[in-house]
This record gives structure tokens, C-alpha cells and sequence, in this order.
């Protein structure tokens, strides 16, 4: 199972931009899926994260201003980001902790599934 993310591109700062993520093959349930992003010459960090029964985790730069959702039917996950600024720059990957999955006339859990990220720039 792969996650694809789509969405990002370059957008001016106080914009707005809608990043989705779907996970390929027979998904039965995903536990968390998430956001993260990296920057230029940093490290990989947490944006958004949603639980299956809906608790969120935003950092702290990401609240009031991203709002991530997600179908459970369809197992996608979105990341809504309002109001974007310079410092949004970076790749926007998805994640996923634990994926219950369809694979090989069996079924089995696979863990930490990440997206092959989409690059977000935010620049006038």
C-alpha cells in the first residue's frame, strides 16, 4: 500500500492551498494519518495529525491556520492551509501509523506508511 499526495504548489503569501493524500490498494482502516513537512536544511517535522475517531494534533506554527480532516470511508486525509507565509515553504509528506490492509489473498497490518510528499511554495 502507497499513500499519494496531491495539492501543493506556489502560492502567495496570505493564500490559501488544500493538500489530499490517498492511500493505493485494498485499505480496510488506518489509525493515524497525518501531515508533516520539511524545509530546506531542516529536519522533517509534525504539521497535523487526525485520529480514526477524530482527536487532532496541530504544532503550534499549524493551529489557527491549517485544518486537516479526513474520510474514514475513503481513507484520505486532507490538510486545509489558510493564510500561508513564507516559512510554510517546504515538502508536505503524509502519513500513516498503522494501515490494515488487503495483500495477497490475506490481510495484514503494515506500519508507517509515508507519501512520496508535495512541494508547497510560498513566495510573491
Amino acid at each position: 500500500v502507497q499513500l499519494q499526495a496531491s495539492g501543493g504548489g506556489l502560492v502567495q503569501p496570505g493564500g490559501s492551498l488544500r493538500l489530499s493524500c490517498a492511500a493505493s490498494g485494498t485499505v480496510f482502516s488506518i489509525n493515524v494519518m497525518g501531515w508533516y513537512r520539511q524545509a530546506p536544511g531542516k529536519e522533517r517535522e509534525l504539521v497535523a495529525t487526525m485520529s480514526r475517531d477524530g482527536r487532532t494534533n496541530y504544532a503550534d506554527s499549524a493551529k489557527d491556520r491549517f485544518t486537516i480532516s479526513r474520510d474514514n470511508v475513503k481513507e484520505t486525509v486532507s490538510l486545509q492551509m489558510n493564510n500561508l507565509k513564507p516559512e510554510d515553504t517546504a515538502v508536505y509528506y503524509c502519513h500513516a501509523d498503522r494501515l490494515y490492509v488487503h495483500y495477497k489473498d490475506a490481510e495484514r497490518y503494515e506500519y508507517d506508511a509515508w507519501g512520496q510528499g508535495t512541494l508547497v511554495t510560498v513566495s510573491s
